[in-house]
């Protein structure tokens, strides 16, 4: 392992690396991190962490993969400045591969996480195995008023996201837990990783990054490895019709449609599992 990786006190569940000279927190599944084993890396949207990919990255813990799912610098326990742009987001996903030591490695990205991934790949495309796009669409655009709430009346915007994120109230027993409240679970994380950081509004910044970011099709253009278009039915915040510019430049990707809304990993586990586990020939 590089030097500047330090495992976390709580059972090797997570670890800290070094990006860019920050403290960069990283959950892996409860597993120590094996240089011999393969490496998914899972980046999560705005105003979220880690832990929307709760299901799916214990479960590639626990089946032969390395895992890192980081918060993205400035978020919760990640140091160093939030990115302003898509481009900025993408190149700490490289530098995390360069901390980590990986030479190369299945991104997944969720929202704003998987414009970040496909620009990743088309940057740097010798270094990405697969490329897995949930919940993705280009243009990525914000409407006028949610991201003028975004930055004006933050809980206001949070509010009008999570109902816009949610096809459902509860999901299977498969995720949190039966009779979890979606809604009320979502503004929470997000309340929460709002107050993170105090400094810097990421929830404005985050949804502006979406909002003018343009490169999605060049960047898909460039990309080598294996594309899965991940998307779900009842998505509102990025319609599955939102992707086909992405798709028409990737005509031999894989497109997979799962019951579920924007936070199709909390509402729909089992199917986002099943879709990644797949896209990756990861035995079941």
């Amino acid at each position: 392992m590089p030097d500047q990786v330090r495992h976390d006190t709580e059972r090797d569940k997570s670890m800290f690396l070094n990006v860019n000279g920050h403290n960069t927190y990283c959950y892996t599944g409860g597993k120590a991190f094996d240089a011999a084993k393969p490496t998914a890396v899972f980046i999560h949207g705005v105003l979220n962490d880690h832990s929307v990919w709760i299901l799916q990255t214990r479960y590639f813990a626990n089946h032969g993969w390395n895992l890192l799912a980081p918060d993205l610098p400035g978020h919760c326990k990640s140091e160093g400045e939030p990115p302003k742009t898509v481009e900025e987001a993408a190149q700490f996903v490289i530098a995390l591969l360069d901390a980590a030591g990986v030479k190369q490695a299945a991104l997944i990205g969720h929202s704003f996480g998987s414009l970040t991934v496909l620009e990743a790949a088309a940057a740097a495309p010798d270094r990405v195995s697969h490329l897995a796009l949930v919940g993705t669409a280009f243009p990525m655009k914000v409407s006028p008023a949610l991201l003028d709430n975004s930055l004006n009346a933050p809980m206001k915007a949070i509010d009008m996201v999570n109902i816009y994120s949610h096809a459902t109230l509860a999901p299977p027993p498969s995720s949190a837990g039966p009779g979890t409240w979606l809604y009320g679970g979502g503004r929470a994380l997000m309340r929460r990783v709002l107050a993170s950081n105090t400094r810097v509004n990421l929830f404005h910044r985050g949804f502006k990054a979406c909002d003018d970011y343009q490169g999605g099709d060049a960047a898909m253009d460039k990309v080598k490895c294996p594309v899965l278009f991940l998307l779900a039915r009842s998505d509102a915040m990025t319609p599955p019709r939102m992707a086909q510019t992405l798709q028409a430049r990737s005509p031999g990707a894989k497109t997979v449609l799962v019951e579920a809304g924007h936070q199709m990993m909390e509402e729909a586990p089992d199917a986002v599992l099943f879709a990644l586990t797949d896209f990756l020939k990861i035995k079941r």
